[in-house]
């Protein structure tokens, strides 16, 4: 028989030690990264950059991770009536979700920019509202909306003058209670019906005049998020068309206005953000823009909300990025780090430079938006085309982006304590939310149809770096062919507005990156099959240069 092995008998063995593991990434500037503040600067908010690196510090700290990590794990909950079956629906969150609210609110992500006057505030803002999505997505729902009410509402002066210097307040003030009473409100919008989904003029929620100038609306929506928000924005069919209204949850005199949460929406991810089923019966509102003109009056609320979507998207990418970075630069595999290692380098590489290019993209529309808000026309009319392009194409990217990041931790990836699969499971979202892909590819149609302006203006976007690579010339050159070519638009429509954003992309990488990453887009993304995965960036590629840009 073999000789029993007795058992180690050193007292100072250590049992379990915990060695090769990357320490929490906690405690830093968010916004210290090259790629963000270049654009912050490059698009007009230098001055800004003070109160963004304050920001980021909180969006790094220990505290900040925890109340996100917080808000997601204890869902708001639906309370239809109160104690004595009074109805009241109400949502009730955890306080985390409060703190990331508060702190979001008083740094001017909701409607504040629309009350500074100083040149680069919306792209202020957008910084900001970056630096908060790589902390937590849900809360910013509220918050995105809130910011993109102000245009809409202002087709109606008299109701503008009312509530915006509320809604541009830095006051976060929970609960439901009479708007003129509180210091600040949060705006929502109620668009899509289970009958019609993106097809809106298929609503059937119908309004109908009151003697004293106010609306009844009658009918349900399918999905409007932060129902506790103080007012919102919704279609009803009135006698003259489709319509926007202006719904409060509390009315002037102080009583709650119809608003009959049916049931909260069980998500994929978004977990901390309430999205519901609301029911309008003989619920009060007010007429926002022309009667019969909805769609072209909420439009303006949506085109903001797509911006979101797009700096939302880039961020989600930028914070997977970093925590794939941080991990190589920690562990060790088969004697090196793993972000020493050849193949490793490829996969950080090839994700730093999809997410520079959209994080370029996004502060790019938010210089444009604006300006154009501050009556630059030419910015207008591109604006007008790049939301939709860049709408398809970033938040198409964030999955899959996501996900490679996600698999740079191995198994560490798939544990929820990483924070991986809460980014993993939002990463669809800017994709659906205002708009799905085929609704931004038919919209870009639009566009180059109805809005040929928009179409000069990308064309001058581009020509601005004519001759600086051959590559992206010859790329502009394919894209004006297919632009041009009537036939199956609509079957060709998203080839056609992929190659659009890729072109626009190394456009702005010519003119504003560092060669590195220039050579490696256009090599990778603009001169032929380069490889289709992550990782797959050509022999002779500037890798130093690449990781160079890592957020830290």
């Amino acid at each position: 028989m073999p000789t029993p092995v007795a058992p180690r008998s050193d007292p100072t063995a250590v049992t379990h030690a915990v060695t090769n593991q990357a320490p929490p990434l906690t405690g830093h500037d968010a916004a210290e990264d090259a790629v963000l503040l270049e654009g912050v600067r490059r698009e007009g908010a230098e001055w800004h950059l003070e109160e963004l690196h304050r920001f980021g510090r909180y969006v790094g700290s220990e505290e900040a991770q925890h109340w996100a990590d917080q808000a997601n794990r204890h869902e708001p909950e639906l309370r239809t009536h109160d104690r004595y079956g009074h109805r009241i629906d109400e949502v009730e969150f955890h306080p985390a979700y409060h703190a990331l609210m508060d702190a979001s609110v008083r740094a001017g992500l909701a409607g504040a920019a629309w009350a500074d006057e100083r040149p680069g505030a919306h792209v202020a803002r957008a910084g900001g509202f970056m630096l908060a999505t790589m902390l937590e997505q849900g809360h910013l729902c509220p918050v995105s909306m809130t910011y993109a009410v102000v245009p809409a509402l202002r087709r109606s002066p008299g109701l503008a003058k009312t509530y915006e210097p509320l809604l541009t307040s830095r006051v976060y003030e929970p609960g439901l209670s009479t708007p003129a009473a509180k210091r600040g409100l949060l705006a929502g919008m109620g668009m899509t019906e289970k009958q019609g989904g993106t097809d809106v003029r298929a609503n059937t929620t119908a309004a109908v005049e009151q003697a004293d100038g106010t609306w009844r609306l009658r009918g349900h929506k399918w999905f409007t998020s932060a129902p506790m928000n103080d007012l919102f924005l919704v279609l009803a069919q009135s006698p003259g068309g489709l319509s926007c209204f202006l719904v409060p949850r509390v009315l002037p005199d102080g009583s709650r206005n119809t608003f009959r949460i049916q049931r909260l929406k069980d998500k994929l991810g978004n977990r901390s953000n309430a999205s519901s089923e609301p029911e309008f019966d003989d619920t009060v509102a007010w007429l926002v823009g022309d009667e019969g003109k909805g769609v072209r009056t909420i439009i303006d609320m949506v085109t903001m909300t797509r911006l979101d979507c797009v700096l939302g998207s880039a961020a989600g990418i930028r914070a997977a990025l970093a925590q794939a970075a941080h991990h190589a630069r920690h562990r060790s595999v088969f004697g090196a780090r793993l972000i020493d290692q050849p193949l490793m380098r490829n996969v950080l590489a090839d994700l730093s430079l999809e997410s520079e290019a959209a994080t370029t993209l996004a502060l790019r529309l938010a210089g444009a938006a604006d300006r154009a808000h501050r009556g630059d026309a030419g910015e207008r009319a591109f604006l007008r085309l790049a939301t939709a392009i860049a709408k398809f194409w970033v938040c198409k990217r964030q999955p899959v982006a996501v996900a490679e990041a996600l698999e740079c931790l191995g198994g560490n990836g798939y544990d929820e304590a990483s924070g991986m699969p809460r980014l993993y499971r939002e990463a669809p979202l800017n994709g659906i939310w205002e708009g799905s892909g085929n609704v931004n590819a038919l919209d870009m149609l639009r566009a180059l149809t109805r809005e040929p302006e928009s179409l000069e203006a990308l064309s001058a976007e581009v020509g601005a770096a004519a001759g600086a690579d051959a590559r992206l010339d010859a790329a502009w050159r394919e894209l004006r062919a297919e632009l041009a070519r009537p036939e199956d638009a609509q079957l060709r429509a998203r080839r056609v507005v992929e190659r659009a954003a890729l072109v626009l992309q190394g456009s702005l990488l010519v003119r504003h990156a560092p060669a590195s990453v220039a050579d490696a887009f256009c090599a990778s993304r603009l001169a032929g099959d380069q490889g289709l995965a992550f990782g797959t960036l050509p022999p002779g590629t500037d890798f130093a240069g690449l990781l160079g840009r890592l957020p830290a």
